[in-house]
Parts: structure tokens; C-alpha cells; sequence
């Protein structure tokens, strides 16, 4: 277990054991300790603008469905039939009036309540109020939809106390996703919090990123418990895309246009706030040694149709650089499996890094 913290340098803080990269027993305790007790990304309220819009998403051995209602309430649902248990959803989103079992046809409302049961009426008494669809606890942050798949979770408004009103300059709740981007990386989740939580490793891994965001510019403000990072600087009038430009309208009154701030949310969501863009991360762990990669761009709705909306001039920086960090994460499995492997110290410059491990460290006991 890392050792504590004093004035944010490791003191004898080591990686963790081998035994946390590709463990099977120790995935399947994550499932149980971590993601089936924890509040889980699983979207943005943009991604269901209407009544009867829904997605579905997969975690922790569960399939869920997430939709707007009529009365343009967001709720989500187990994507399970309250007759026989069958998968009422098989394709990723869309739109629907209701929803309807594809076996017996079993119909519900978009808030979930059963509405039509073919010749269920026949059965002596059969009432349809005691065969809702099962919901998930969600909630709304900053516009983006959790779920908490416990029985009591602590309030999200709550959970994330902490961070009231700490990113209202970027209008999170209103912006809306240019591009969508999925990366299966073949490396345990772990390594990517780990890598986004420092640059230390920026000069040799990013030439591109570095040129514009010198790598020892890095301040943190949140330095201990579930919310981890800071900001970095920008070289003035720099943005971080291809062209070294801003690509849209900024997103709201930003006070420094000279910083980017990067943020873990444990135990899924990378949070990247830019002047005129966010870029949200939200990884869904398959195996020990595998992770699925969701990576969002948000821009202001105004910004779409301007004609100096240059999205991709963002989406290819990062893009770029993104997989430069999923493939060093892959060594990073590749070379922990290896029976030479041994937990090696934290520099000055990763203090984040082992401030997260002895969080994750803390929930699994």
C-alpha cells in the first residue's frame, strides 16, 4: 500500500503490486467493491435531447437503459423484462414510444410502468402497478447521467459536494458532443488513471503536447479522496489543436484562457476542461487486462453553426494523443505481467498517481 503524502511529495510511495494489473479474483472484487457500490458516467444529457430517446450501456455485468421520458425526465432502467427476464433492448440508442419485450410483449411506459400485458388479465389477481420495470439510481451532474447500482448510495448532490459550482464557467449542463471516439485498449483501467494523472511522462510520449503545454507547468488543487488534478499551462494564445489555434466560441466566461484543467473522478470519468471545448473520458473495465474507452468532445451549441467551428482541429490533437498514451499503457501491462516486475517508487512528479492508488487502495479494504 502507498505510504502517505507530506507537502505533496511520495514519501516511499511505490506502485501497486502486480497482483492489481492482472488478477482475475482481484477484477471480479472490483466489480463488486468498486463498480456495483460507486456512481458510474454513463452519459450526457445532450445524447437524449428528446421524449423517447434512450441508450443503453453496459457495466458491471448489468445492461441498462437510459431515456427521456415524456415529461423530459431522464431515468434508467435494468434492461430486463419483469416477465420472464428477457434483454428488452439489444440495440445501442435510438427513439421509441414505449418500451416492449420482444418475446411476450410485454409493454411499458418510458417511466417504466407496465402498460400492456397480453391475456395477463386472465390471471386472478394480476396487477400490472406491481410489475414496473426495475430502475437504477440515477442522477445529474454538470449535465452528465450517472447510475448507482446499490441499494442506498449516498445522494449524487452529495457525492459531489466537493465540486459545487466549481466548473460552472464552462456550462457543462449545455454543451453538446461533436465526435465520439471508442478505444479498446489492452491494458488494465488502473494504468489509464494513473498516466492521465501526470505528466511526467509528456516530454518523451507527447512532442506535440509538450510544445504547446510545457509538462512542468502542472499545479493541483485536489490532492487527496475521489477528486484528483489541476490545471496546466498553455504557451499564450495557444489552444491545444493541430494548428496551435482555438477551434470554436469558447464555452462560457472562462476567467484564464491560458490554462487546462484535468480531473479524475473516481472510478470512471477523465474530465478535461479547455477554453473552448471539454473532453470527457469514460472507461468501462472488461477484464484485468482490458478496457473499453469512451472519449466525448463537448462544444457550446452556439459554436455549431459558426464559421470558425473547427472541431477536428481538436478532436485529431487529441485523438493523436490519446492513443500515444493508450499504446504506453500497454508496455505498461505487457511489462507488469512479467515475473521481473516489482513496484517502483513515484517520482516528486507523481504525487496524483499515488493519491489515487491509496483511494482505490481504501475501497477495496
Amino acid at each position: 500500500m502507498p505510504a502517505v503524502m507530506e507537502n505533496a511529495r511520495p514519501l516511499r510511495a511505490k506502485s501497486l503490486p502486480q497482483k492489481y494489473f492482472i488478477s482475475t479474483e482481484i477484477f471480479t472484487k472490483e466489480q463488486a467493491a468498486i463498480f456495483s457500490k460507486q456512481w458510474l458516467l454513463v452519459g450526457h444529457q445532450s445524447q437524449i435531447p428528446k421524449s423517447g430517446d434512450y441508450f443503453v450501456v453496459d457495466l458491471a455485468g448489468e445492461s441498462l437503459i437510459i431515456t427521456r421520458d415524456q415529461r423530459s425526465t431522464i431515468r434508467g432502467f435494468y434492461n430486463v423484462c419483469r416477465h420472464r427476464g428477457t434483454r428488452l433492448k439489444e440495440d445501442a440508442g435510438g427513439h421509441a414510444t414505449a418500451i416492449q419485450c420482444p418475446y411476450h410483449a410485454w409493454t411499458y411506459g418510458l417511466d417504466g410502468r407496465l402498460v400492456g400485458a397480453p391475456h395477463m388479465d386472465e390471471l386472478a389477481g394480476f396487477d400490472k402497478a406491481d410489475y414496473s420495470l426495475k430502475a437504477v439510481n440515477l442522477g445529474i451532474w454538470e449535465g452528465f447521467i450517472f447510475v448507482n447500482l446499490s441499494d442506498n448510495p449516498t445522494p449524487l448532490e452529495k457525492w459531489f459536494a466537493p465540486l459545487a459550482r466549481k466548473f460552472s464557467e464552462w456550462n457543462m449542463s449545455i454543451l453538446r458532443a461533436a465526435k465520439r471516439i471508442e478505444y479498446d485498449v489492452r491494458a488494465n483501467w488502473k494504468l489509464m488513471f494513473e498516466n492521465y494523472s501526470e505528466c511526467y511522462h509528456c516530454p518523451g510520449v507527447h512532442p506535440q503536447l509538450q510544445k504547446v503545454s510545457p509538462y512542468d507547468s502542472a499545479e493541483n488543487d485536489l490532492t487527496e479522496g475521489p477528486f484528483l488534478g489541476g490545471f496546466m499551462k498553455m504557451n499564450a494564445g495557444k489552444s491545444l489543436t493541430m494548428s496551435g489555434n482555438a477551434c470554436a466560441l469558447p464555452v462560457g466566461k472562462i476567467d484564464n484562457l491560458h490554462h487546462v484543467f484535468y480531473y479524475s473522478i473516481f472510478p470512471n470519468m477523465l474530465l478535461s476542461l479547455h477554453p473552448e471545448y471539454v473532453m470527457v473520458h469514460q472507461l468501462r473495465p472488461q477484464s484485468p487486462g482490458r478496457t473499453l474507452i469512451i472519449c466525448d468532445w463537448f462544444f457550446h451549441p452556439d459554436a455549431f453553426d459558426r464559421q470558425d467551428f473547427r472541431p477536428n482541429d481538436a478532436i485529431e490533437f487529441w485523438d493523436m494523443t490519446n492513443k500515444q498514451d493508450w499504446h504506453m499503457c500497454e508496455l505498461s501491462q505487457e511489462g507488469i505481467a512479467s515475473r521481473a516486475y516489482e513496484p517502483g517508487p513515484f517520482s516528486s512528479r507523481e504525487s496524483i498517481p499515488a493519491a489515487w492508488d491509496r483511494y482505490y487502495i481504501e475501497q477495496m479494504e
